[in-house]
């Protein structure tokens, strides 16, 4: 609780206006989808989460550790946005989510080609309702393929695209990365993808189908170890970052704490042995190209970490700050979101939310100097459904109250 009051108070705004007047239609649950629609929603979409009458998004109970009773995985990646719930399953419910499709532009699902069909939900229906509709769809595998109907998470995601495989070090287990890397990757494909088909829209007038999957947006993460792989055959091996293409890039300790080191081009190479006051160590013949040093980077990577354990950290960071030298701490979460620039830039900042103070994790991109995305705060479960009904379906007060006496909303 101490962190969350550290951290500046920003009352609601207008927020960025790049995607105002985009109606989205979020019928996601855990990570992948909602990111994605976080992301729309930041960028000024209008997205109304419809949610699960009974408990709602998958995250709104992972915890511990939960704040003021609500899941602090759900508040992470569901600002901005409406909520709304429905009873899907039912015939009266899928007519008011058809009702809602008519009047939107975007509709993002995280559910299979066969659950889709069986809640009416799919594209081939969806688009004889609203035609200009563009219906996205994130799931483990896509829609079609032998893999289709599988579940998926993250972790299995990371395990099949590789990334588990070439992370960690090289006599320890394969390692998960420390954040949900798949579905987070997958969320950006949703925007991306939406994106570039509301831009199509706007030339052809026509509507689209996306179909995102997660191993496969997995594995175009890792074409930077694929296609080394496939031009010369060697496979690469789990090796804690030691292998990079680039000759030295990697962790080294100092006297006190270790830091990240990137020699990635000659310049940077001269201007190292500079800074630590070896010139004619890094102007060895041996070590002229990329090529050359890689060949030597045992010997070199020895010479460095003998250099580098003889200062503390923030002697070096300096050092390297004053010569450029690409280099920087190994952050814990506490001491990143202590960061000074990073603060002045907002992002990390706290809102009003209905039981108390929300922590929030701003957009991290400026539009004409702006990066304030802040609208509302993330949703209670259900809390819009009878605005919505009201303002976008033209209901009365009799109707919405029948529907919630039927359980149907």
């Amino acid at each position: 609780m101490d962190a969350l009051n550290t951290l500046p108070l920003i009352s609601a705004g207008p927020g960025l206006r790049c995607l105002h007047g985009v109606r989205v239609l979020d019928f996601t649950t855990s990570v992948a989808g909602p990111y994605g629609t976080l992301l729309l929603a930041d960028l000024g979409a209008e997205v109304i989460k419809v949610e699960k009458r009974q408990g709602g998004d998958d995250t709104r109970s992972w915890g511990p550790p939960f704040l003021n009773g609500e899941s602090l995985w759900f508040l992470s990646m569901n600002r901005n946005k409406a909520s709304m719930t429905i009873d899907l399953t039912r015939p009266e419910g899928r007519r008011i989510a058809h009702e809602l499709v008519r009047q939107s532009d975007v509709v993002v699902l995280n559910t299979t080609q066969r659950i889709q069909e069986k809640l009416q939900l799919d594209y081939e229906t969806l688009k004889t309702i609203q035609p200009t509709l563009i219906h996205v769809s994130v799931t483990g595998f896509g829609l079609g393929g032998p893999r289709k109907d599988l579940p998926c998470y993250d972790l299995i995601a990371e395990g099949y695209s590789g990334v588990m495989h070439l992370t960690g070090e090289a006599d320890r287990p394969p390692q998960k990365v420390g954040t949900p890397a798949a579905d987070l990757l997958a969320g950006q494909d949703i925007a991306t993808a939406t994106l570039a088909a509301l831009f199509e829209r706007e030339r052809t007038g026509l509507g689209k189908q996306i179909d995102v999957s997660m191993v496969a947006t997995s594995a175009r993460f890792m074409a930077p170890r694929i296609v080394p792989y496939l031009g010369s055959g060697e496979s690469p091996m789990r090796s804690g970052g030691k292998d990079s293409v680039i000759a030295i890039y990697q962790v080294f300790d100092t006297a006190d704490y270790p830091i990240t080191l990137g020699l990635g081009n000659d310049a940077i190479w001269d201007r190292f042995w500079t800074a630590v006051g070896r010139p004619e160590y890094g102007r060895k013949l041996d070590f002229e190209t990329n090529a050359k040093r890689r060949n030597a980077r045992e010997k070199i990577v020895a010479t460095i970490a003998a250099i580098l354990e003889a200062h503390p950290r923030a002697h070096w960071l300096a050092q390297f700050a004053e010569y450029r030298i690409p280099a920087g701490p190994i952050n814990s979460i506490d001491q990143l979101v202590a960061d000074a620039p990073l603060r002045d830039e907002g992002m990390f900042f706290a809102s009003e939310g209905a039981a108390g103070l929300v922590p929030h994790v701003g957009l991290g991109i400026g539009f004409d100097g702006k990066r304030a995305v802040f609208r509302t705060s993330p949703p209670k479960l259900g809390q819009d459904t009878e605005r919505i009904l009201s303002e976008r379906l033209s209901m009365t007060a009799t109707c919405i109250a029948g529907l919630i006496d039927s359980e149907i909303v």
